[in-house]
């Protein structure tokens, strides 16, 4: 049974997305989280620093989905104003309204083909309800049937932000691995 929560134990987050050495300089899902400059200036040890920080602010900085006790999942959301998609020239804003953004989804190996990404978005929408959130945003490959590299999936996949309810709003001029993003919104009005 999956449980999917808000992120708030920075060892449960680490062992999602964190590195295998402490003192190696991985995303950790901050690329689009804090400023470029900030981003790049942050190495080894210093990224889990900020990252075990974010996890004791409320909101959250997203949500894990947990196999019993063991974390097997990561998304990442938040208010796009807090993101760097605020500013990103290549994914566009539809409107003015405070949507918030859902950029990363991450399963563990030995836990994929679980349904365990789907569980992820819907407790992510469902994170962003409760914070009062009136759209969510993502911006997922636009792969059609093509197999994507999995360390290039992380911005989810079209498909299955269609089944959890997104509709494609725009197109963007972002890719990954070859594959265009798309922005697809959720409307929670």
């Amino acid at each position: 049974m999956i449980d999917v929560r808000p992120a708030t134990v920075f060892e449960d987050v680490r062992a999602v997305i964190g590195p295998k050495k402490p003192t190696s300089t991985v995303c950790f899902c901050l690329s689009y989280r804090i400023p470029s400059k900030l981003n790049n200036t942050l190495r080894g040890p210093e990224r889990s620093e900020y990252v075990e920080k974010l996890c004791k602010e409320k909101p959250a900085p997203g949500v894990l989905a947990y196999d019993g006790d063991t974390p097997v999942g990561w998304a990442a959301i938040a208010p796009r104003a807090a993101t760097t998609f605020a500013r990103n020239r290549k994914i566009p804003h539809v409107d003015d309204l405070p949507v918030w953004s859902l950029w990363c989804i991450r399963v563990r190996p030995g836990h994929r083909g679980q349904g365990i990404s789907h569980a992820l978005i819907a407790a992510a929408v469902d994170f962003a309800r409760t914070n009062n959130a009136p759209v969510v945003e993502a911006y997922p490959l636009d792969n059609g049937d093509t197999k994507v590299d999995l360390t290039m999936a992380y911005a989810g996949l079209r498909k299955n932000f269609e089944q959890a309810g997104f509709t494609k709003s725009a197109d963007t001029t972002s890719t990954l691995a070859g594959h265009p993003r798309i922005l697809m919104r959720l409307d929670l009005r």
